[in-house]
């Protein structure tokens, strides 16, 4: 079913086997029933097909998103319409009265609900890129209503009894192991979800599904609301030591905001992070800094933390009927890690060499801040700005210098490079053909080296009002081809880039750099599937963080440096010299980077791995650091009030350690492509595309790293990464 994600089933899973039919029910539905449904098919069909948001795609490549029919008004109607239609199909392979097949049953759901799916999309994409007032109020009003037709899928007893019929006979249905894996998961994730809980138990969770839904909704509200502020800077001054291009930036933003003679800080991070690199103003950087890091922490009208706390009962309470000891047990059971002491062992593993760094760090920056006469105890809105000077001085490094070699389009084209080195892909700009959401965003037709078409690419890269922040993909559309007919994918990639002056090129940084490969990453997982049933395009949320994370690599690869890292003056490329600089201090800082990332995972999970709910997430964050031994002169990378990954969505609930997971196998096999001599290895890029990317989740994803490195990852190529030192495990079975 391909709207199985809007309608709020829970993702993550662990297999459950002998859950047996109801006594006393049949798997053959009846045929009054069955015939009461098709009719209702046929007539919400019609009605579907003549609305904007529904009806299939039109267009080149068998259809694209209808944007220019994008109205938040159509959207009710739409939901109205699309759920109707949704819960007929399922009552039609429901009632069957047919015994049920494979054909009849589990592929028949991958088909239900796909005009619902296509509002769907729309809406996503609305709703965290142009989310206007009347967008928010279309969210608030139909996430529980979404969430309960969800809901009603998974408790209709009679499609769990022809699922369940055929998860017990599996062994005898002569399936393809595709169909199998399909049949398998469908089972185990209509169990994790309750389908096979009591009717009373049914209710509850269906109201703690639906007033979580809710919870997400606010929580974005509110946390949108804080990053929509900005701190404005009026005399010029205050602008010491901030080069020209992110003055620039901040005057564009500032125009944006109303105020055409002032400079603004927007309160987000693309805004923030140069600013405290840079900025010579101590008392600014601070006030930037706190603003920032307060952000839904203010006790006002956008707190979180009684939403949080909120969240945080009803996933424990969830997690109990479901028959699991806590939420991070219930995340985690379809994941590689699969246990949360796995999860918690590798973080271990990493944490305190990453402390430690970070005091050598502090001490460096300490040094010099003596040596200026500053006066001052480094803090946390101190740390980017001394980290920089430790840089230029040890490593004669300035993050601008290494600007200027990075123009945002070049890098655009640098990643399209990379794609077609590594897999063969070709990308043809085609804006202004297609309709677009906003005037930003770019589109591009993908074709194979073969010629043939393989997908469309949406880039939207900058930041703007109603945008939330961050980087991020999103797949529109899914390769599939069980119907006969092949889908080809439609992917995009949202950035928060903040313009320059008009007319300027674009200036990023070397970690812009990276987040716009690591999204282009996510973009070709998708445009590189194979997979034939939408219900196994999904990978782990420890894995899926894999294939984008290893594609930062290529920024600095000399290939993309030569062609693509080429002066915005001069146009020449960046000398060996300056790479040289930049490889001697790649693991510079690299203490403040895990720190800052490890802390906020191993928060999360401790907050998930209990049976008594946080009440008091504030509390709890303070207590939790302080029993790490956090280092006092930085801060989390998200603050809980903040933490959207945690509180937006279930998604990266207890599995904010995935991106570590990830890295493993990410380190792994960026040794495997240099060792190899080549880091356009056709080789080592083919397994990539055939296994690890077009695969999807046809296979388990652990025995398919085993297919394409030979072996399990190496943890130690994780350490190795981070010039951290290679220790045995902290509790004896850690990593992977």
């Amino acid at each position: 079913m391909k709207n199985y994600v809007l309608a709020a089933l829970i993702a993550a899973a662990v297999p459950i086997a002998g859950c047996a039919t109801t006594p006393g029910t049949t798997t053959a539905g009846s045929t009054q029933a069955y015939a009461a449904a098709q009719s209702e098919i046929a007539r919400l069909t019609a009605q579907a097909n003549e609305h904007a948001l529904l009806k299939p795609w039109t267009g080149i490549h068998g259809g694209v998103p209808p944007w220019d029919q994008a109205n938040p008004e159509l959207l009710p109607s739409a939901f109205e319409i699309g759920i109707a239609l949704q819960q007929a199909e399922v009552d039609a392979i429901a009632n069957n009265p047919a015994a049920p097949t494979f054909a009849n049953t589990i592929e028949a759901m991958q088909s239900a609900g796909a005009h619902l799916d296509r509002a769907g999309t729309i809406f996503s994409v609305m709703s965290a890129n142009v989310s206007t007032p009347a967008v928010q109020a279309v969210q608030a009003e139909w996430a529980p209503r979404l969430t309960a037709a969800g809901n009603a899928i998974t408790f209709n007893r009679a499609l769990f009894n022809r699922i369940d019929t055929l998860y017990q006979s599996r062994a005898s249905l002569n399936l393809t192991p595709t169909q199998l894996r399909l049949l398998e998961r469908t089972h185990n994730q209509f169990v994790r979800a309750g389908a096979a809980l009591t009717p009373e138990q049914q209710a509850r969770l269906g109201a703690i599904n639906q007033e979580l839904s809710s919870q997400f909704t606010e929580f974005n509200r509110r946390l949108l609301a804080d990053e929509n502020t900005a701190i404005f800077i009026n005399n010029e001054r205050d602008l010491a030591g901030l080069p020209q291009g992110i003055r620039d930036a901040l005057r564009a933003a500032a125009v944006e905001r109303g105020q055409p003679n002032a400079w603004a800080v927007v309160n987000t991070r693309s805004s923030v992070d140069p600013f405290l690199t840079f900025s010579e103003n101590r008392r600014l950087r601070q006030q930037v800094w706190t603003t920032f890091k307060n952000r839904g922490d203010n006790g006002d009208a956008n707190d979180t933390n009684a939403i949080i706390a909120q969240i945080l009962a009803l996933r424990a309470e969830r997690a109990t009927i479901l028959g699991f000891e806590t939420h991070a047990h219930l995340r985690m059971a379809d994941t590689m890690a699969q246990d949360p002491d796995r999860a918690q062992d590798l973080m271990m593993r990493v944490w305190p060499a990453a402390v430690a760094r970070v005091h050598q760090e502090v001490a460096d920056m300490q040094a010099i801040a003596n040596r200026q006469r500053a006066n001052i105890t480094i803090e946390p809105w101190d740390y980017n700005y001394y980290a920089e000077q430790v840089r230029r001085d040890r490593y004669s490094l300035n993050q601008n210098e290494v600007r200027e070699y990075f123009v945002l389009d070049n890098m655009v084209e640098g990643a399209f490079y990379m794609a077609n080195q590594l897999y063969g892909l070709s990308f043809r700009e085609i804006t202004g053909t297609v309709p677009v959401f906003h005037p930003d965003v770019r589109v591009f037709e993908v074709t194979d080296r073969d010629g043939s078409y393989q997908g469309l690419f949406y880039l939207d890269n900058f930041a703007r009002t109603g945008k939330r922040s961050g980087a991020w993909a999103s797949g529109y559309q899914g390769h599939e081809t069980y119907t006969g007919t092949t889908i080809t994918p439609i992917t995009s990639n949202n950035n928060n880039f903040v313009r320059g002056a008009p007319g300027e090129p674009i200036l990023i940084s070397l970690d812009d750099a990276r987040t716009l490969f690591h999204e282009f990453g996510h973009a070709l997982h998708g445009l590189l599937s194979e997979v034939d049933y939408p219900g196994l395009a999904g990978t782990p949320r420890d894995y899926v963080e894999y294939p984008s994370q290893v594609h930062e690599h290529w920024v600095l690869s000399r290939p993309i440096l030569d062609r693509f890292a080429r002066h915005y003056r001069t146009g020449e490329p960046m000398p060996q010299a300056l790479v040289d600089r930049i490889n001697n201090a790649s693991t510079f800082n690299e203490g403040y980077a895990t720190v800052e990332y490890l802390s906020s995972a191993l928060v999360d999970m401790a907050m998930h791995y209990r049976t008594d709910p946080v009440t008091d997430p504030d509390a709890f964050e303070r207590d939790t650091l302080a029993a790490l031994g956090m280092p006092r002169e930085m801060a989390m990378r998200h603050r809980l009030p903040q933490f959207s990954h945690l509180f937006s969505s279930d998604a990266y609930s207890a599995g904010y350690y995935s991106y570590l997971w990830s890295e493993v196998m990410d380190a792994d096999t960026w040794e495997y492509f240099e060792a190899s001599g080549n880091v356009f290895s056709p080789e080592i890029a083919a397994g990539m595309r055939n296994i690890i990317l077009a695969e999807g989740n046809m296979s388990d994803r652990i025995e398919a790293y085993r297919r394409f490195r030979g072996r399990d990852p190496d943890v130690d190529a994780l350490l190795r990464a981070r010039g951290f030192p290679v220790n045995p495990p902290a509790s004896g079975g850690g990593g992977h």
